[in-house]
């Protein structure tokens, strides 16, 4: 739901006149930054005056109408890609509108951080969990679109994105050009992670989980995450990638994440989960956000319903998967560092 400044800004008001005591944030997060080690920053700011309220909203607005967020037509959850040939990729099989109107927000996470409630937050019971199995769909050239999800589907002649990558994987020869054999190779692999259509095009869904089975041995491989001998939740905007470790180990092995679409990326930098809540509803858009952990302002680690490949990303927070997000729930604790570095592709 688009919301206006007027409205906005009035649930500022309200939001301050309540207010929240000091005490209510626990202890001072600490951000850390290498060259001047530990320094304390104040707790998230959960009384906005309205002035810097209306600074953040306009701020976003120049900036959605700067670089405005393709709106997807008719019923479709996923963002348009392109292919290796550069024509234009969309969701292989129809889907309804389950994302379309989560694809329309303007306004990022950050801009309104949540209502910390006085006192010890009272964990509710577990979230409901999802209406079955998340089907991963990829995406196709317009013209090998499923439109009979009951059919068989048909086996892919383009070359997708992620052809050479998902060759490489599979241990064929890497030259980049979908062959009757890559096809069968590929669509056998899509159907073994639960990719839909299995037509062995070699899409950007099909290339994430290459990345993700190929993080699997050692995802600090190039230590861009730094090692410490406390918990540190590792978040790659480059490889859309996620895990946990210490004192050298990784504890918590890595799973896709879904980060900021444009103009509401997710910012880098080392933070400290400041407050925990596993029923947690956004303040902003009033949607589930499952075993909730924020780390920055209004953005935090937690799952989803929907297939986490889909959509052109989040409004800033770091999305899992249900499951994902239920056990790192189980692993973390306030305080624990989360480092988040690199780029998305495309933001």
């Amino acid at each position: 739901m688009n919301r206006t400044l007027p409205a906005l800004l009035i649930g500022a008001s309200l939001f301050t006149f309540v207010g929240v005591p000091a005490a209510a944030a626990g202890p001072i997060p600490v951000v850390l930054h290498p060259a001047a080690g530990p320094r304390p920053v104040p707790p998230p700011d959960t009384g906005l005056s309205v002035a810097r309220l209306a600074a953040t909203v306009q701020h976003s607005a120049r900036a959605a109408a700067a670089h405005p967020l393709p709106q997807p037509p008719g019923t479709e959850p996923h963002p348009r890609g392109h292919g290796g040939d550069g024509s234009e990729l969309v969701p292989g099989i129809p889907l309804p509108q389950s994302y379309q109107h989560q694809e329309r927000q303007k306004l990022p996470d950050r801009a309104l951080p949540p209502a910390i409630p006085h006192g010890p937050t009272r964990q509710g019971p577990e979230p409901r969990k999802p209406n079955g199995p998340v089907r991963h769909i990829e995406l196709v050239p317009e013209s090998e679109v499923q439109d009979d999800p009951n059919a068989a589907p048909r086996c892919s002649r383009s070359t997708g994105p992620a052809q050479r990558a998902v060759e490489e994987y599979l241990d064929r020869e890497a030259d980049g050009r979908q062959s009757a054999g890559d096809c069968q190779a590929i669509a056998t692999f899509q159907r073994q992670q639960r990719i839909e259509p299995a037509t062995g095009f070699a899409g950007p869904v099909t290339g994430a989980m290459v990345r993700l089975l190929q993080a699997r041995k050692d995802p600090n491989l190039v230590e861009l995450c730094p090692n410490r001998n406390e918990r540190v939740v590792c978040v790659d905007l480059s490889r859309q990638l996620l895990w946990v470790q210490q004192d050298g180990e990784v504890i918590f092995p890595p799973v896709a994440m879904r980060s900021g679409r444009p103009t509401m990326e997710t910012r880098t930098g080392d933070y400290r989960i400041y407050w925990r809540n596993k029923n947690h509803t956004s303040s902003l858009y009033h949607t589930p956000m499952p075993y909730a952990q924020f780390f920055d302002g209004g953005e935090a680690l937690h799952g989803v319903y929907d297939d986490i490949y889909a959509g052109t990303g989040s409004h800033g927070c770091v999305n899992l998967a249900w499951e994902d997000s239920k056990r790192l729930w189980g692993l973390l604790q306030k305080n624990d560092i989360v480092h988040v570095w690199g780029r998305k592709t495309g933001v």
